[in-house]
């Protein structure tokens, strides 16, 4: 297997003055499942098609093995890509599909055979090997695409929003799936995806773009308690970080729903406000606190998000909580809205929207 680096990485497109792929420092370990992640437009999949040989390296370099690949056509990157619409050969049956890199690298038919088993009883596809990919299902069609990418034995494997086109049950299936495949094989593997629940769930590490730039890139539970800007807060988690700007006292304190906060470092710099960041499941119901009316109760079973509107500091603020199911109030009803003293709010600078703070 190999490791993958991006040294300042950039793709600017012809035609364009703005990089789809910004000076990408990234470093993927030997064995790794990296996920990209980041809204539609920032640069994910281009990074990925560097890697693959499929765009190319304006500035930078890009590394598989300590290899420098930046001008090397694609077949002589060894990797193996799988597309978010399969791209299988229909008129082929399962068998011939997950073959066919072998077949066009001349390997024996015997040899051949015995490999396409190995990986169809790996991915539970042996009773399918005689099928057209139009007699499956997608999440079957999914794993055929996923057999044609690991017959190979890659150094890296490279999936792009493979389970986009899936329902919502059988992607939560299939990411467990994923994830005890590329353990099990141990494969160094860049995932692409816009679903950061997907991320979180997925990936060793996370790296988070934005707007052609890496963001934060660290380990599910880091992007989730230490993000380093308004942009990490609010895409990771669901439903997202409650960013809230509040003013400052001439002490460098704040006040947010009642909790005073001491941000002594703020004032003297010049900063007349600060943006704090709460997650639902961090704002609980109070007696006093910020007052909120319930707009809408999302049920979840044992527990219930209700998203609220509250007047904060002047401006008409959404705020989200997370309450358990027996206790969420009714729609339209007034609420008082705390932190929970357990969960000290995240502070933010208002200007830039990094982080402050530990």
């Amino acid at each position: 297997m190999a490791d993958v680096r991006f040294e300042q990485a950039t793709r600017t497109y012809p035609g364009t003055d703005t990089p789809a792929v910004d000076a990408l420092d990234l470093e993927i370990a030997d064995g790794e499942l990296m996920v990209l992640v980041g809204p539609s437009g920032s640069g994910k999949t281009t990074a990925l098609r560097m890697l693959a040989g499929l765009e190319e390296v304006d500035a930078g370099a890009v590394r598989i093995g300590g290899r420098d690949v930046s001008d090397d056509p694609p077949k002589r990157r060894d990797v193996a890509m799988v597309f978010q619409n399969y791209a299988l050969y229909p008129y082929l049956t399962v068998a011939a599909n997950i073959g066919f890199p072998l077949r066009m690298a001349r390997v024996p038919k015997a040899d051949r055979e015995a490999r396409v088993r190995e990986v169809a009883e790996l991915l539970e596809l042996t009773p399918y090997l005689e099928r057209k990919p139009g007699q499956l299902s997608g999440g079957q069609r999914q794993r055929v695409a996923m057999g044609r990418a690991i017959v190979r034995e890659p150094q890296v494997f490279l999936m792009d929003e493979p389970l986009s086109n899936l329902d919502a049950k059988l992607r939560v299936q299939m990411r467990a799936d994923i994830a005890e495949l590329q353990a099990r094989l141990g494969v160094t593997t860049v995932y692409v995806t816009h679903d950061q629940a997907e991320a979180m769930t997925l990936g060793h590490r996370v790296a988070v773009l934005r707007s052609a730039r890496l963001q934060q890139c660290d380990t599910p539970r880091a992007l989730f308690d230490r993000p380093v800007n308004t942009f990490v807060a609010g895409f990771v988690g669901s439903p997202a970080m409650n960013l809230c700007r509040v003013p400052l006292g001439d002490d460098g304190s704040a006040s947010f729903g009642g909790l005073a906060l001491a941000l002594p470092g703020l004032r003297p710099n010049g900063r007349t406000e600060a943006i704090v960041g709460v997650r639902p499941e961090a704002l609980e119901l109070a007696a006093e606190g910020i007052e909120a009316s319930v707009d809408v109760i999302e049920e979840l079973g044992s527990d219930a998000f209700i998203f609220c509107g509250a007047d904060l500091a002047g401006t008409w603020t959404r705020l989200v909580a997370r309450v358990e199911a027996r206790h969420a109030p009714e729609r339209g009803e007034r609420v008082h809205l705390r932190p929970s003293a357990e969960h000290p709010p995240h502070v933010f600078d208002a200007d830039s929207g990094e982080r402050i703070g530990a």
